[in-house]
C-alpha cells in the first residue's frame, strides 16, 4: 500500500520478522580482526560472552533501545526469536518467562507489535557439551518449552500488540524428535514455526554426520515443512531443498545485513521465488538499522550473485515482502493493513521523482531519516518523547557488559 499527498508518502508498516534484540549491545564491538580471520563461529563466542552478563533489567534496556531504533526506521512489527531464558548456569527464574516478559515489555513500552517467538534449545550441538553461555538457552524437555509457550499465550491473550510463535533454534541445538514435537504443537494451534536453517556450511556437515541428510531434507522427511514454516537464512540449499520449500509455500526469512556481517554467503533468492517460496526480512543481530536496506538488499545482493539487474522483483514486490509477507510469517496477516508509516515526500532521496517513481525511490533509496514520527500501529501513534531517557538508561545499564 502506498498513498501520497504533497508532503507525505504513507506506506504499510514494515515487518522485521527475525530479531535477537540483546545482540544490539554488540554493535561496533565485533569488527576487528584478532589473530586470524573471523567467522560466524568466532563471532558466536563473543555473543556467548555477552549472554553471561545479561539480566532482566539490562535485557529490557537493550531491547527497548533496539525497538525504539527499529520504530524510527519504519518498523511496526518485530518477530523476536527469543532463546535466552534462564539464569547463568541454566537455573530457571522463579518466573520462567522473566526474560521473555522483559522483551515483550520493551516492545509494548515503545508501542510496536511483537511476536515473541519462544525458542526451543536443548543441547550444545551434536555430540557437543553445552558451553557456559549456552546453558542459559537450554531446557531439558519439550514439556518445559511448551509450558512456557502456554503461559505466554495465556498471559498476553488480551494484548493486541503481542502475539506468540514457536521456534526450534536449529538442527544443531535440538534433536529431530524434539523439533517434531514443537512443530506438531504449532500445527495443532495454527502458530508460526520458525527455525535457523542452512546458515553455515558446517551446520550442513554436522547434520549430514548425524542424520545422513541436510537440514531442509531432514525436516521434510519428518513432515515439518509447510505453509507456516519460516526458515531463517536458508543460505546453502540444494535444488531439491529449494523445491521442497517452494512446493510447501514456506517462508524464507532473509536477514541480509547480518548475513553480510557474518560472512554467511549469498542465498539463491531467484530460484526460491521461482519455486514458490515466500520471502520476508529480518534484522537479526542488529548490526545496523535500516529497514529499507533489509528490503532492497534482497534484490541488490542477488544482482551481485547473478551479475544482472532486476532479477528478484520490482519495488511493489519488495514492499510486499517487507510488509504483508512479514506480517503473515508471524501469523498476523489479518492486521497488516492497520499499521502505517508516514514518510517525508520532500526528503532529498526522492526529490524530483514523479508519483509513478516514488515507490522505486522509497525502496531503493530510502533511509530511516525519511520516516516521520507519525507511525500508527493498531490506530495509535508511537510516543517518542522518552527517546533520550531510553538512550541514557541503555548506557547506564550496559556500560559494564564489555
Amino acid at each position: 500500500m502506498i498513498k501520497t499527498t504533497e508532503n507525505t508518502i504513507t506506506i504499510s508498516g514494515l515487518a522485521s520478522v527475525h530479531s535477537h534484540a540483546f545482540q544490539r549491545a554488540m554493535r561496533g564491538r565485533t569488527q576487528r580482526m584478532a589473530q586470524q580471520a573471523g567467522s560466524f563461529w568466532s563471532w558466536r563466542g563473543l555473543m556467548y560472552d555477552l549472554v553471561e552478563k545479561l539480566d532482566p533489567e539490562n535485557m529490557y534496556a537493550i531491547a527497548k533501545l533496539a525497538y525504539t531504533e527499529m520504530s524510527l526506521s519504519g518498523i511496526t512489527l518485530v518477530g523476536e526469536f527469543h532463546y535466552v531464558h534462564h539464569q547463568n548456569g541454566g537455573k530457571p527464574y522463579a518466573n520462567r518467562t522473566e526474560l521473555a516478559d522483559a522483551v515483550i515489555r520493551a516492545a509494548t513500552d515503545v508501542g510496536i507489535r511483537i511476536c515473541l517467538i519462544r525458542t526451543g534449545y536443548m543441547r550444545g550441538g551434536y555430540q557437543q557439551e553445552a558451553s557456559a553461555g549456552q546453558m542459559r538457552f537450554i531446557d531439558s524437555s519439550v514439556d518445559l518449552i511448551l509450558q512456557d509457550i502456554d503461559k505466554l499465550r495465556s498471559d498476553y491473550a488480551d494484548n493486541p500488540l503481542v502475539n506468540v510463535g514457536i521456534a526450534a533454534h536449529s538442527v544443531r541445538a535440538m534433536p529431530i524428535e524434539a523439533i517434531k514435537e514443537l512443530a506438531d504443537y504449532a500445527n495443532e494451534h495454527q502458530l508460526p514455526f520458525h527455525m535457523h536453517v542452512c546458515e553455515q556450511r558446517r551446520e550442513l556437515d554436522e547434520c549430514l554426520t548425524e542424520h545422513g541428510v541436510t537440514p531442509i531434507q531432514l525436516l521434510a522427511d519428518h513432515g515439518i515443512i509447510n505453509e507456516r514454516f519460516v526458515g531463517v537464512h536458508a543460505t546453502h540449499l540444494s535444488p531439491n531443498e529449494i523445491k521442497i520449500l517452494g512446493d510447501a509455500k514456506a517462508f524464507v526469512n532473509l536477514c541480509r545485513t547480518t548475513e553480510r556481517d557474518l560472512g554467511d554467503g549469498l542465498p539463491q533468492v531467484t530460484e526460491l521465488v521461482a519455486a514458490g517460496a515466500r520471502l520476508c526480512v529480518g534484522i537479526d543481530s542488529h548490526c545496523c538499522e535500516n529497514a529499507f536496506e533489509e528490503i532492497r538488499a534482497i534484490e541488490n545482493d542477488e544482482r551481485s550473485r547473478l551479475e544482472a539487474r532486476t532479477v528478484v522483483g520490482n519495488a511493489n514486490f519488495l514492499l510486499d515482502v517487507g510488509t504483508r509477507q512479514g506480517y503473515a510469517a508471524v501469523g498476523l496477516e489479518d492486521v497488516w493493513e492497520q499499521d502505517t508509516v508516514s514518510l517525508n515526500r520532500t526528503h532529498i532521496s526522492v526529490t524530483g521523482l514523479s508519483a509513478d517513481y516514488l515507490l522505486d525511490g522509497v525502496i531503493f533509496n530510502g533511509s530511516p531519516d525519511m520516516v516521520n514520527r507519525e507511525t500508527r500501529i493498531n490506530g495509535s501513534a508511537i510516543n517518542y518523547e522518552d527517546f533520550s531517557k531510553t538512550i541514557k538508561s541503555y548506557q547506564a545499564l550496559t556500560e559494564n557488559l564489555f
